[in-house]
């Protein structure tokens, strides 16, 4: 039985047979304040090439009442497994459906929420990949594009926002009625309803005669916070360098920006209204960081609106291009756009994206770029570091091959070629081999069509007097993680060599040279004869796709001045590749740490800060000898106050600085200061314990036990927000209580109540290092219980519990032996198996670091 999903040959099937014309869509929302079902009734039009011949329409609601196909009533036994069987096609047809659909708390299809605030419902759409037929009967495959006409009932007062303009409702009892125009042809997946008594702000794009008007919307409970002007900036930056190097007018009749509730991912690039999660809208204190991530996430669905949505992949083997498409352009366009506040972007790219790609690379799910998708359920697990990191740097290598300005004069011709259409690959590498007179076929063949990652090491001899004998580029490609499909190969790579002198403490550089690196070993006969640099950085610029080593020396002179480059990229790649070694077990993690501890002072950019605070806990938690991460962890501890102390008053460092001790905070001493500052009675000047902060040094005290039941019931009170909410649930889940945890286990484990974000809050409590005795015996119960999860689960909260409830915490080759257990018994769907396999990579890795970081410390014992 097929299920909710649905194969790439039955969709090429469909797409054969099909041409889709125009889908009239009625939902009766009336009833969302009490919830549970709502009233949709489709009406689409389509004809069949093959008269007589059979399809199906998808649909996923707890009951169909009409299914009228050209005139005639079929049972409605024809709606099974998610599907309408649609037999005896007719040249042209018209199709109704009138169903009962399912408001939903899993932030797919409709997703309904209750703001604690004001006790209103909002509601809003989520339909990538395979959730449209949640809500309206679909032929749910994006090659299958139509036009799209909403008529919406709604509470009377309601706010109602679709893909086009927003209409004047009609009526005038409890409810109103809005008809909205006919969209473009566009695909299922990015049509969109947001309703609700949300509030907005409005504006518009000119640009000559072009007027685009503008909105940004958010609960009423938030408006307080919604920097509106300041994203509007963003998003005009975005259509000023758009519509110039895609040199297309934007497609659409108007450009909303929606901040939603309990919303899964980043953002969704719904056609004229963009869905954003409402955490961006930001009710305290953040860093620069986070308004740098908020505007890539508005920059990138702007991007989506030419690439994805005017014109769209034919399959989802494709995704990869969407997704990287935009994640380059997000980048680009902050790295170059007048007047962006970001122009350290590709900073922010090399030391997030690539590190994410890196590391998705490494699993032994590693996949092609352009990845082999068979049906839905392959394409929902492959949202991943190669389909947006891996993907938009080889883009962005891809430039550096052709030209920018080449690159975009493709793009421009694909864009005209087949707007309102769908494409492939094929496509758009066509155009750009037209614009650049590059023969595109085997660069495709080695950096779309082959999986992992190669390693450029550089080796070098020095003469007597410290000049430079030989110097070569060697490349490795080492094989693919055991289970990985395919194997290792070397590629064409296009790198800078960065040559740095140390003055003053300063790190600058003092030449550069770009060359091609092809095979195993590549020579430089360009530094030949000169005296050795202080620093030789491979990739420098960050151009190219791969690993990067440092000599001996350069990492002898990095690991004592890492700050001191003047430049935040190359402190950027630095820090990224004593990551990749820690994780790669060629640093030991008490070395990064010591690495961290020197050199994250004299760190600026915040973004980076915050990223070494991540890895350094990680490795602390998973990376260390286990006998001495403790000391570690009290290390770090100092050094973050240390840090925090000694940080500007009010800067963005002092609060990452105090995120970072809330993180790890273990003395008497260090407690006493967060529940100092939390209940007033201690003052760190120019800190702002704000809403989020009290939150984060509350939840370390309540998994510390310094915090009980009580204390978080009073910081509810003061927060009983839906995020005030979400932040008790986590403090209650961390409590160190066998009772505590049983009672966190029980609510995500067995009961479906839980919304995606409460259920998201209770798990990161759960999971907390500290306590590794109380969760040990969790791991027999998650295998226990992992293929119902599945099997009785919305595909997104049961991968929010594949993912969080692994014993990941558990760092023993039991774990393994027991995941492999299961491997073997349970006949896990291949979906499944994937995760739990990348679960079991992720402990696997840390078993090894470990072992690396107990010969370091054995070492500098002298044992």
């Amino acid at each position: 039985m097929p299920g909710t999903n649905l194969t790439r040959e039955e969709a090429r099937t469909r797409a054969d047979l099909l041409h889709v014309d125009a889908y009239d869509i009625e939902l009766d929302l009336s009833s969302a304040r009490e919830g549970g079902t709502f009233r949709s009734t489709t009406v689409v039009r389509f004809s069949a090439n093959t008269p007589g011949a059979a399809t199906f329409i998808d649909l996923v609601a707890p009951s169909v009442e009409e299914i009228t196909l050209n005139g005639e009533r079929l049972d409605n036994a024809n709606f099974a497994d998610s599907r309408i069987a649609l037999p005896n096609l007719a040249a042209e047809n018209e199709l109704r459906i009138v169903a009962d659909c399912a408001y939903t708390n899993t932030g797919e299809g409709l997703h309904r929420f209750v703001d604690p605030v004001d006790g209103e419902t909002y509601l809003y759409t989520q339909f990538e990949v395979p959730d449209a037929r949640r809500v309206f009967a679909t032929f749910e495959q994006p090659d299958l594009k139509a036009t799209f006409a909403f008529t919406v009932t709604a509470p009377t007062g309601w706010v109602v926002v679709s893909n086009s303009p927003t209409p004047t409702p009609v009526g005038d009892g409890d409810s109103q009625v809005w008809t909205f125009e006919p969209t473009g042809r566009i695909s299922s997946y990015i049509t969109a309803l947001v309703a609700g008594p949300y509030v907005g702000v409005f504006d518009s794009y000119e640009n000559g005669d072009q007027k685009v008007p503008l909105g940004v919307y958010c609960r009423p409970s938030l408006r307080e916070f919604l920097d509106a002007e300041a994203i509007f900036d963003v998003t005009k930056q975005g259509f000023d360098y758009f519509q110039e190097k895609f040199d297309y007018p934007y497609p659409f009749a108007k450009y909303d920006q929606l901040f939603v509730p309990e919303f899964n991912a980043g953002a969704m690039e719904n056609a004229g209204a963009v869905t954003l999660r409402d955490q961006y809208v930001f009710r305290s204190k953040v860093t620069d960081a986070a308004y740098e991530a908020r505007a890539a996430t508005i920059l990138h669905e702007l991007a989506h609106m030419w690439f994805g949505d005017l014109v769209t992949m034919e399959w989802w083997n494709d995704l990869w291009l969407n997704e990287s498409f935009a994640t380059f352009a997000e980048a680009v366009c902050q790295a170059e756009a007048p007047g962006s506040k970001w122009p350290h972007s590709w900073t922010t790219f090399a030391n997030q994206m690539k590190t994410w790609a890196y590391r998705q690379d490494q699993l032994p799910s590693t996949h092609p770029i352009m990845a082999d998708i068979n049906d839905l359920e392959d394409v929902q697990v492959n949202f991943d570091g190669i389909t947006y990191a891996k993907g938009a740097s080889v883009l962005k290598q891809l430039v550096a091959y052709v030209g920018q300005d080449a690159f975009f004069q493709g793009v421009q011709a694909y864009f005209k070629r087949h707007a309102w259409g769908n494409t492939r690959l094929a496509d758009l590498l066509g155009a750009l081999e037209e614009a650049s007179g590059r023969d595109l076929k085997a660069w495709s063949k080695a950096w779309l069509e082959t999986a992992g990652i190669n390693v450029l090491r550089p080796e070098l001899t020095l003469d007597g007097d410290g000049g430079i004998e030989s110097f070569a580029v060697l490349q490795e490609a080492p094989a693919l993680p055991a289970g990985a499909k395919g194997e290792a190969v070397l590629r064409p790579h296009r790198i800078a060599i960065g040559l740095y002198e140390l003055t003053d403490g300063a790190l600058v550089r003092t030449d550069r040279i770009e060359l091609d690196v092809d095979g195993p070993r590549t020579e430089v006969p360009e530094l030949v004869g000169r005296r050795r640099p202080a620093v030789i950085l491979l990739n420098d610029d960050d151009l190219s796709y791969a690993k990067v080593r440092l000599d001996e020396d350069s990492l002898a002179v990095v690991t004592e001045h890492l700050g001191g480059f003047t430049d935040s990229l190359p402190r950027a790649l630095c820090w990224a590749s004593a990551w990749d070694m820690t994780r790669d077990g060629e640093l030991a993690a008490r070395d990064y740490l010591a690495l961290a501890v020197s050199g994250l002072g004299r760190e600026s950019d915040i973004g980076v800060v915050q990223s070494v605070h991540r890895q350094v806990k990680l490795a602390l938690d998973a990376y260390t000898d286990p006998a001495w991460s403790e000391q570690g962890l009290a290390r770090w501890a100092e050094a973050s106050e240390e840090q925090l102390r000694a940080a500007q008053p009010g800067s963005d460092h002092q609060l990452a600085w105090a995120r970072a001790l809330a993180a790890v905070a273990r003395s008497e001493g260090q407690l006493d200061l967060l529940a100092g500052l939390l209940d007033g009675s201690a003052e760190i000047k120019g800190l702002a314990v704000d809403t989020e902060l009290r939150w984060t040094l509350l939840g370390r005290l309540a998994a510390t036990g310094r915090a009980d039941e009580a204390a978080i019931a009073a910081e509810l009170v003061r927060d009983n927000t839906a995020a005030g909410q979400e932040h008790a649930a986590s403090c209650r889940a961390a409590l160190p209580t066998a009772e505590g945890k049983a009672k966190a286990w029980a609510s995500v484990m067995e009961s479906d109540k839980l919304t995606n974000y409460v259920q998201d809050a209770v798990i990161a409590g759960f999971q907390q290092a500290d306590q590794r005795e109380l969760l040990a015996p969790y791991g027999a119960k998650y295998f226990a219980a992992l293929k119902g999860i599945w099997e009785t689960r919305s595909h997104e909260i049961a991968m929010l519990i594949i993912v969080g409830l692994y014993p990941s915490l558990q760092v023993e080759q039991a774990t393994l032996d027991a995941t492999d257990a299961w491997l073997s018994t349970a006949e896990p769907a291949p979906a499944l198996r994937r995760r739990v396999v990348e679960q079991r990579a992720g402990v696997e890795r840390a078993i090894k670091a470990q072992a690396a970081d107990r010969a370091a410390g054995a070492r500098a014992l002298g044992h």
